[in-house]
């Protein structure tokens, strides 16, 4: 059983090797879930943004049966998730429907990876709760290089996504390439959910790439105050649940959804706003 109990050397466990990397990786996870959570709220895809994260749990289980990184699992096959559920979905209620279908299949395929594999179980905990403590220094490096990317694509699709996500039938009769959008939303998505999940798993990725954008769309009125705001909001989350993790025998991961889901309502009842 857990006590509660204060940890007075907790400075000393904040500084170690392991805990350095959960921080970085904390500021990394942020800036790619502030950027593309904003995006998340106003497509109103918020359903697909919690399901290709259990879309990737097959992914994940499978690479752990075929001895590969559990990150390159998950990154393919919540792709791929993405990819076919924006092609399968042209409406917004034929995507509810193919995402839907989608995420029952994945999910079943996941647990019959994960009892072909004593392996898999018994990683299942980390992969569906998260473990930031445990992020490796190639993973870091595999963070920075998505970060890069994602950042120079939306730097060079930003108005014709930002317009198709906004208002997608006048962007569709403006010449806006809607269905092209759609598919790179899902596919930056897919990384977002992958590199996302180490810190708080499948179960739980929802509060770092939704809860921080939809607190933000109440504190601000633009799009890139928007993003700016989700990204020190989330990142505040990371951090402040790493800290607190250090003086108290808690799960970053619970710790970290918590004061995600804390922000997101004390600034619904301060605001009296709610996310559109």
């Amino acid at each position: 059983m857990m006590t509660f109990s204060y940890n007075p050397d907790w400075w000393h466990l904040l500084t170690g090797s392991f805990m350095s990397n959960a921080l970085i990786a904390g500021v990394l996870i942020a800036v790619a879930a502030g950027a593309v959570g904003y995006f998340t709220i106003t497509r109103r895809s918020t359903f697909a943004a919690h399901a290709l994260a259990h879309i990737g749990l097959p992914g994940a289980t499978g690479a752990v049966l075929l001895g590969l990184p559990v990150s390159w699992g998950m990154g393919v096959f919540a792709l791929g998730g993405a990819l076919a559920i924006g092609a399968l979905g042209k409406k917004a209620s034929q995507r509810e429907i193919a995402t839907g279908t989608v995420l029952a299949f994945a999910t079943g395929l996941g647990l019959f990876f994960a009892r072909m594999s004593s392996s898999a179980t018994k990683q299942m905990q980390s992969i569906l709760f998260g473990s930031i403590l445990t992020i490796s220094r190639s993973e870091l490096l595999g963070f920075a290089v998505f970060d890069a990317v994602l950042l120079m694509v939306l730097a060079c699709a930003y108005r014709p996504l930002l317009f198709s996500s906004l208002n997608e039938q006048v962007a569709q009769a403006k010449g806006v390439p809607v269905r092209l959008m759609g598919l790179l939303y899902m596919a930056l998505m897919a990384g977002v959910i992958t590199v996302a999940t180490p810190a708080v798993g499948t179960l739980l990725v929802f509060a770092l790439v939704v809860t921080p954008s939809a607190t933000a769309i109440m504190l601000t009125r633009s799009p890139l105050s928007a993003m700016v705001c989700s990204t020190l909001l989330c990142f505040g989350s990371i951090w402040g649940g790493l800290l607190l993790a250090a003086m108290f025998p808690f799960p970053p991961s619970f710790i970290i959804v918590t004061i995600s889901a804390a922000l997101w309502l004390v600034v619904r009842l301060v605001t009296g706003r709610n996310q559109h």
